[in-house]
């Protein structure tokens, strides 16, 4: 049997298995990525040092290990208190938080966004007595979509500002017309507007008898400087670079030294606040980053954009909207990293064949390939590490938990998106 046929099938049955089998589906990665390496369509070295993204994992361990403490320091709380106290209304307080969300994504990795927002959530749900469900998936589809914003916001944006030659300031202004970061606040307005129609039914006042006090401002201290530092990194850096992971690891292991010496914590706390982690989570992105990181490898991803070539090279306005929705589709079942790679030379050839502006079929691609991600809960590692927080907290959430927000978020989002870059580019 042809290796490329292997890699599709044992795809597909895995992301059936991960559906069908939510409670499982660490193995069920796991297993399939193992069956890839048995039956040689990867090797155990292409599989350790090229397909699985180290950066993002040293990312989201850092960032657990600094968010762990943080919910510690009780300063969560006192924000939520804030927040719930302040906002007119509960349903408000939660679209201000996902609008917080996508701001921070801006400039921040994805994972470590989520990370840093979660607890907040948490602290409002438990005021409440109500699921944090919705609102963890909330949280983590803001993120995905306002990562796209700026070049150093997200992965695919890296990729695309260095292939198209953008600078930072292109994603605002390009060629004396409004450029992606418009396209994409014109999304995130949108789909904040639906987040509210969703939590509008919170509509009670929630008042804060007492403000909770922190016990510490250090754990906050060491967030706030991690997240200038990814700003910082992803300003002087081309590309997503392992510095980012570097970087984190480093602000965890300083956190865990200061809960051990400074906060005057037995070894044994701070070995059980290890051991809490979502370690569960990291196994299953290592078995995806390994599958999908396989799709790419064998070609599947080359022979689909020739037949995208075939199929649509003739029309602009059938290509940018099928580019724009068929990404959109499809990343919500494979990393948006390897097929906007692929994709981006096929959108210049497309745009070639036609003479039409190569932009508009770039930005179909690139909010298509972002945004998609927010169609599934293994879409995009954001939505794991969601989903890997509340089976922490106890929620055993399914397959249909979180498409049932997240497919409407991402066509009102998308939607609104295409009208803008049509209206611009066109």
């Amino acid at each position: 049997m042809p290796i490329k046929l292997i890699v599709l099938i044992l795809s597909i049955l895995m992301y059936i298995g991960i559906i069908i089998f939510s409670n499982k589906k660490v193995y069920v990665s796991l297993s399939s990525a193992l069956i890839l390496i048995i039956v040689r369509a990867i090797t155990v070295k292409e599989a350790f040092l090229e397909l699985i993204n180290w950066n993002v994992l040293l990312i989201y361990i850092g960032t657990l290990i600094l968010a762990e403490l943080f919910i510690l320091s009780k300063v969560p709380a006192m924000i939520a208190d804030i927040i719930v106290d302040k906002a007119p209304n509960t349903g408000l307080a939660i679209v201000f938080l996902c609008a917080l969300t996508g701001f921070i994504s801006m400039f921040v990795e994805n994972v470590a966004t989520v990370l840093v927002i979660a607890p907040l959530a948490f602290d409002i749900a438990k005021k409440l007595k109500v699921s944090p469900v919705p609102m963890l998936f909330a949280i983590a589809i803001s993120s995905n979509l306002q990562g796209t914003a700026t070049l150093v916001g997200d992965p695919p944006s890296m990729i695309f500002a260095g292939f198209a030659g953008m600078s930072f300031n292109d994603f605002f202004f390009y060629n004396g017309k409004l450029s992606i970061f418009f396209v994409v606040e014109s999304g995130a307005i949108a789909s904040l507007i639906f987040l509210y129609f969703i939590f509008k039914k919170y509509n009670k006042k929630e008042v804060t008898e007492e403000i909770a006090k922190p016990n510490s401002y250090i754990p906050t201290i060491l967030l706030v400087s991690m997240i200038l530092g990814l700003a910082l990194i992803s300003f002087s850096e081309k590309g997503f670079t392992i510095k980012s992971g570097i970087l984190c690891i480093s602000f965890g292991i300083i956190g865990l030294i200061w809960h051990i010496i400074f906060f005057r914590k037995e070894k044994s706390e701070t070995i059980e606040l290890i051991k809490r982690l979502d370690w569960e989570t990291i196994a299953f992105l290592i078995g995806i980053f390994i599958v999908i990181g396989s799709i790419s490898k064998v070609g599947l991803l080359d022979d689909l954009s020739k037949w995208l070539i075939k199929t649509f090279g003739n029309n602009i306005l059938t290509s940018f909207l099928m580019i724009t929705f068929f990404s959109m589709i499809l990343s919500g079942f494979i990393d948006n990293v390897p097929y906007i790679i692929i994709m981006l030379p096929v959108v210049k050839i497309l745009a070639s064949s036609f003479g039409a502006n190569e932009f508009l079929l770039y930005y179909g691609l690139l909010v298509g390939s972002c945004l998609g991600g927010n169609i599934t809960p293994f879409g995009a590692s954001a939505n794991v590490v969601s989903v890997g927080l509340l089976k922490k907290e106890g929620y055993n959430t399914k397959f249909w938990d979180f498409v049932k927000l997240g497919l409407p978020f991402t066509f009102i989002a998308t939607i609104t998106a295409v009208i803008v870059i049509w209206l611009i580019l066109m």
